[in-house]
């Protein structure tokens, strides 16, 4: 798919960027006039990549994490969350409903949510190297829409 648009921000992985990155993405998307549901969709998706990144990457110390948005042909929304961190042993095992390696306070639901609120989610890490969450979400064409 072709890319229309895209813009790249990387920040700290601070708790306090998570709301950053949300808004980013919430802004990116507008341009293709979604509705209040996709809005918050997109959002809570970028909120889940974005903490695990925040809590799992680097747990001791704080690194990068880059957020990437595209806008591809068709209304196609593609928001990737890339970090450099401890990377995911067992992708497939961190993929499964209510595994954690997070402690108590962490449901393990962060992979679960994205997929179900996602068209699309693919998992690449390499321990030690990082990991690269990629999301898809088609947004329904608008009468009168951009799109």
């Amino acid at each position: 798919m072709k890319a229309i648009d895209q813009v790249s921000i990387t920040f700290t992985s601070r708790s306090a960027n998570e709301g950053f990155a949300r808004a980013a993405a919430a802004c990116f998307a507008a341009q293709l006039d979604p509705t209040l549901d996709e809005v918050a969709d997109i959002k809570t998706a970028v909120s889940e990549a974005v903490t695990n990144a925040i809590v799992h990457a680097y747990p001791d110390c704080l690194g990068k994490i880059v957020l990437r948005l595209r806008l591809l042909d068709g209304g196609m929304l593609e928001i990737q969350v890339k970090d450099s961190g401890v990377g995911i042993p067992d992708v497939d095992q961190a993929r499964t409903p209510l595994f954690t390696t997070g402690g108590e306070e962490r449901s393990g639901m962060g992979f679960t949510i994205m997929e179900s609120f996602m068209d699309g989610l693919r998992v690449r890490s390499q321990p030690g190297r990082g990991t690269t969450v990629t999301m898809r979400k088609r947004l329904a064409p608008r009468a009168g829409g951009p799109r």
